[in-house]
């Protein structure tokens, strides 16, 4: 079993000391699904969804990209990080949205979790402006596909 990073050697939680790392370019792109249903996919309009409080889709976009600037105020131990390049990508599939965040930091630690962060942020933002229309939204799903730089590089197969 590997030994946990984020515990130091009397089992206390405790921040990564990254001081000793070399700066890299790093990338990740993280997805989340979210059934919609039936219901709400009826009601888009080209490719997004316009509700009372707005555009449905432009409005997760920024939101997801608010969550992954914001993620080590978050996640305790993340290490903030600025972002070099944040992108969020919805598409429709039959009644699902898969969302995608692909995030880029040339940094010394990082970036899958602001990945992980902002797919899941656009996810819970398409949520909120859509649940006075149904309840039975479910964000079904959220992984990593990929993460480059640093120690090892990781491809969803």
């Amino acid at each position: 079993m590997n030994k946990l990073t984020h515990v130091d050697k009397q089992g206390n939680p405790a921040m990564v000391d990254v001081s000793e790392k070399q700066v890299s370019v790093r990338t990740a792109r993280a997805e989340t699904r979210v059934r919609l249903g039936q219901e709400i996919v009826d009601l888009l309009q080209g490719e997004e969804i316009y509700t009372k409080k707005g555009p449905v889709f432009q409005t997760a976009i920024i939101a997801g990209t608010q969550g992954a600037k914001k993620t080590a105020d978050l996640i305790p131990f993340c290490h903030p990080v600025g972002l070099d390049d944040c992108k969020i990508d919805i598409k429709i599939d039959g009644i699902d949205a898969i969302i995608t965040c692909s995030a880029k930091v040339t940094a010394k630690t990082g970036i899958e979790m602001e990945a992980i962060t902002g797919a899941s942020v656009a996810a819970i933002t398409i949520y909120d402006m859509c649940k006075a229309m149904s309840h039975d939204i479910e964000i079904l799903s959220t992984r990593l596909l990929e993460k480059t730089g640093g120690k090892k590089d990781f491809f969803k197969s």
